[in-house]
Order: C-alpha cells, then sequence, then structure tokens
C-alpha cells in the first residue's frame, strides 16, 4: 500500500510529461509533414542524376561517381 503513495504521483507526473512534449511537438509542426522525407529518398537519385547531367553539360567532362566502371588491371 505504501508504494502506491509513491507510484500514483510518479505516474500522474509522467502522464503530465508526456502530454507536454507531445503538444510541443504538435505545434512546433514536427507531424505536419509525413510524407514528404520518404517520397524525398525515391527522387535523389533522379536529383543526383540531373546535377551530374548539368555538370557533364558546362565543362564537357564526365564527373567521377559511382556510376564509373572499376579499373580493369
Amino acid at each position: 500500500m505504501d508504494s502506491l503513495y509513491f507510484l500514483i504521483p510518479v505516474s500522474i507526473l509522467l502522464i503530465i510529461v508526456v502530454t507536454v512534449i507531445f503538444l510541443w511537438a504538435v505545434r512546433s509542426g514536427q507531424f505536419d509533414d509525413l510524407d514528404g522525407p520518404a517520397h524525398s529518398i525515391l527522387h535523389e537519385e533522379e536529383r543526383l542524376a540531373d546535377t551530374a547531367e548539368e555538370a557533364v553539360d558546362q565543362t564537357g567532362d564526365k564527373l567521377s561517381g559511382a556510376d564509373d566502371e572499376p579499373p580493369q588491371g
């Protein structure tokens, strides 16, 4: 019974802290765009390819990158 006198206030305090943190996250916009980061990973390769093509067009040289063939020999 003595442990309940300790555990009930601690649990109420924990609920209050979690609620405050959750409300802060909602108000600061942490949950505004949940799909954007997931889609940006899928389209990152397209952006990198476009950037590499622009660099080749500007300099006339091919940039070294992951697409290069490994050296033979």
